[in-house]
Order: C-alpha cells, then structure tokens, then sequence
C-alpha cells in the first residue's frame, strides 16, 4: 500500500531567530516531525527564514560596505545560504529525534530553485521588506544601483518583489528522495527565486512568499495534505476584534469567498488560504490543515487548527 505523503510548512515559530533559538526550536519541531514519521507518513518539510535571510543580508551589505573591494551579494545568493544554514539544523535535529525513537532514515536538505516568471505584476510594484535600516544617503545609493527603497521608522530600507512561483527546478530530485522514503527538506525561505533564460538560471532580486512555494511543492509532489504551522491556533474571521470567530473546518468555497472579500491579511493568512486553494484545486482527496506547534510538547495537538478541503 503506497503511503500518504505530506508537506510541512515550518513557520517562524517553528524556527525561531537567533541561532540558540534556532537550534532549541529545531529540536521541538523535530518532534512533531517525528510523530508524522512515525505513523508512516512521507514527509517533505519547507520552512520560513525571514529573519534569518534578513541577517544575512545585513551582514553581508555591512560586510561590504567595510571592505568596498568586494561585490555586494544578490538577494538570490543571500536565500541560498539561508537554505543551507536552516537546513544543516532541521536535518540534523530530525535525524536526532528519529535515531532516539530506533528510527533509521536519511535526512537532505536540498537546495531548491524557484522558477518565477519575469513578468510577473510583483515586478513592477515591489513591496517585500528585506534588509537592514539604512541613511538617506544610503538609500540613494541603493537607488542608483537600481534597487528599491521605502521609508521605514528610523531611515529607509529595501524593498523587492515577491512573485508567484510557476515551477520547482529540483522537484525530480526531491519526488526520488521522498519515494525513497527518506525525509527530505526543501524550497527553504520560499526558494531560491530564479528566471528561465534558455538553458540557464538567473537569480531574481525577489523574496517568494514561503506558503505559496509550500503549497506548489505540495501540488507538484501530488501530497495529500499540506500541514502549514503559524503563530495562531485557527483560521478566524474578523481576526482581532470582538466578534472574532475561529475555524475548526473550512470549506474550499468559503476559502475563496472570504479571501475575495478581504478577510485574511496580506503577508500573514491570506497566502496560507491562497496556498490552500492552489493546492486543493479540483481534489476530493487533498486537504490543508492550518495549526500551531505546541512548543512545550513538541507536538502539533489534537483538536488544534483549521482544517481545509473540497
């Protein structure tokens, strides 16, 4: 019998920020992990890195702005190393948890190319914070190199675009992998942006929304369930106010009315229900479950979250 495979989405909670937090919540994620591995699941995991890709970036303009003989390092350049530096604690933390449970499976972190397309609206309107907070006269330097700034509270910093993926460059990789049954983590940070050019790739000056490249690495994997872990417990309506209400289940046609009408915020539920929808599409098998990782347990708890399907 073929086994069910399933795509985790790792959110900043699930990951932390500074390096102590990254490696503590690594090994509380590796549980829940860990659970899923247990009952036989396939497991492919994705993860955020605003925080850490946002270190990196900043070390790296600082770093040149000290020594200005070397070359600044591309947003693309910045997302891969982030890959590598979320992935080598995730993988490691994982193997951890499985070799104490007698567990005995391989776990790679492949560094994953998104295609996104260059003519994508984000292009022509770029509105993805990234970067440290800089000077006036920084900023103008930014701009003659041909990037992006906004004004921020203290100064301004770079903005970039933040397009839809259309394809995953590595997806074979990441299907033999997995029907391999070993337990693979992959398209980090949203992936690494990238342009088709002939038979060559382009690194893009763009950030891709991590739950959209989640729920095409779901889609392009045939998984059967996205499991994508936030800050919050449940899907709600009027998030915030009084008459908050939370969501045990959701249908497929309420996700595309509520979001048409606004109710999920930009940047922070509205790209998880638009991944949901991408990912269902016409199944009656798929489903999306939108929860919150119970840190002291390491456990995504039973009863938590909202769950998405046809």
């Amino acid at each position: 019998m073929k086994k069910k495979r399933i795509v985790i989405a790792l959110g900043h909670e699930a990951l932390g920020s500074t390096l102590p937090e990254q490696q503590k919540a690594a090994a509380r994620t590796a549980k829940a992990v860990a659970d899923f591995i247990r009952e036989d699941y396939q497991v492919v995991i994705t993860h955020s890195n605003g925080p850490q890709v946002g270190m990196i970036h900043t070390a790296m303009n600082e770093f040149c702005r000290l020594y200005p003989e070397y070359t600044a390092t591309p947003t693309s350049v910045c997302s891969a190393m982030s890959q590598g530096y979320i992935g080598y604690d995730l993988q490691n933390a994982i193997r951890t948890e499985l070799l104490n449970r007698g567990i005995y499976k391989t776990v790679s972190t492949v560094l994953t190319q998104v295609v996104v397309d260059p003519y994508d609206e984000a292009f022509y309107h770029p509105a993805k914070v990234i970067g440290r907070v800089m000077t006036k006269e920084e900023a103008e330097e930014e701009e003659k190199k041909g990037n992006h700034v906004t004004e921020v509270e203290g100064g301004y910093r770079r903005i970039v675009a933040s397009p839809k993926p259309m394809d995953i460059v590595e997806i074979d990789a990441i299907s033999a992998l997995s029907d391999a049954d070993q337990v693979v983590i992959a398209c980090g940070g949203g992936g690494i942006p990238v342009l088709a050019q002939n038979n060559r790739l382009q690194g893009a000056s763009a950030v891709i929304e991590k739950d959209l490249a989640a729920g095409k690495l779901a889609e392009l994997l045939d998984a059967d369930m996205l499991v994508i872990l936030t800050s919050v417990d449940k899907v709600c309506l009027n998030y915030g106010k009084e008459d908050e209400v939370k969501l045990d289940t959701l249908s497929l046609a309420d996700a595309k009315k509520y979001l048409a009408a606004g109710e999920f915020g930009e940047g922070t539920m509205a790209p998880k229900i638009e991944a949901a929808i991408d990912f269902i599409g016409e199944s009656a098998i798929r489903s999306v479950l939108v929860t919150k990782l119970n840190k002291e347990a390491g456990e995504i708890t039973g009863g938590m979250g909202t769950l998405i399907k046809k």
